[in-house]
């Protein structure tokens, strides 16, 4: 991972930190993040800048002969994790080749509907005042039902407790009015923080900007409910350039309970129809002496 240098004292100060004023009537409103991964250059500010803040261990410095990138993937210790993708084709803006790199901050999506909110049963995984999905440590007792919930894969038990941990949209720095620390120290901005809505206004521009640039393969994964309907839509949202798998996300993600409802209506449909075949073979076989 790359050591770039986050100064706690003079960088994550609260006075050095602003966030537009709320709505008029004094709620928080939804917050979320808009990742654009045109911008993002794999410097992994943002990962040293989330695990200095929560103070998470380090992931190892080994060659994992996979990639440029150490630490692989989301889990337990890695709430932020930078992709570097190398792909064999060319952007469409691009005449030096046909090779090209993608790189992209993935975090915990947030999402609208969260499978791993619906599948605790502990209330250990609740929704605060920032529509944020957030894990209470003191309250999970490590059974693992978010983990096989969660469709993107990034919620993960950590080996030394058991216990469930993801990005929390440093819930803590926003009760105090702070900017996320990975947003704060993105220097190209390709992370950004705000209000859900504004954000998402600002992603359609971008990817308006793009196209009228050229770059025809630019497009917004997890905007809103009718973009995601499996999530109906997610609070941390992308700028892709290539197909979701590209970038280790599930092309059509969907929480196992959003069709709940439509198993309930299949099994009654069964069971109505169980009951007539019972009713039909009583009304119908023959009995005995009745014709005698």
């Amino acid at each position: 991972m790359s050591t770039v240098p986050v100064d706690a004292k003079s960088d994550m100060r609260p006075q050095s930190v602003s966030i537009a004023p709320g709505p008029p009537d004094g709620k928080p409103g939804k917050k979320g993040f808009f990742t654009d991964t045109t911008l993002c250059i794999g410097c992994k500010a943002c990962e040293v800048a989330c695990k200095q803040w929560n103070q998470l261990p380090d992931d190892g410095f080994n060659f994992t002969g996979m990639s440029y990138d150490n630490t692989v993937a989301l889990g337990a210790s890695t709430w932020r994790h930078v992709a570097f993708i190398e792909r064999p084709v060319p952007l469409s803006t691009q005449d030096a080749g046909a090779f090209s790199w993608l790189m992209s901050s993935d975090v915990c999506k947030h999402c609208a509907r969260a499978g791993c909110l619906e599948s605790c049963p502990t209330g250990a995984i609740v929704r605060t005042e920032f529509d944020s999905v957030y894990v209470q440590p003191d309250v999970c007792n490590g059974c693992g039902y978010c983990v096989m919930a969660c469709p993107f894969g990034v919620i993960d038990r950590r080996e030394e407790d058991g216990r469930a941990w993801k990005c929390t949209l440093c819930y803590d720095r926003l009760k105090e009015n702070m900017t996320p620390a990975c947003a704060k120290h993105c220097p190209t901005e390709s992370i950004q923080f705000g209000d859900l809505d504004e954000l998402q206004q600002r992603a359609r521009e971008r990817v308006t900007h793009l196209h009228d640039a050229g770059m025809s393969e630019a497009y917004l994964y997890g905007v809103d409910a009718a973009n995601q309907p499996g999530t109906e839509g997610l609070n941390a949202f992308f700028l892709l350039l290539d197909k979701p798998e590209v970038y280790n996300l599930p092309p059509d993600p969907v929480v196992p309970t959003h069709h709940g409802a439509d198993a309930w209506k299949s099994m009654a449909k069964a069971a109505l129809g169980l009951a007539a075949v019972a009713i039909g073979a009583v009304l119908f076989t023959p009995r005995k002496g009745l014709h005698q």
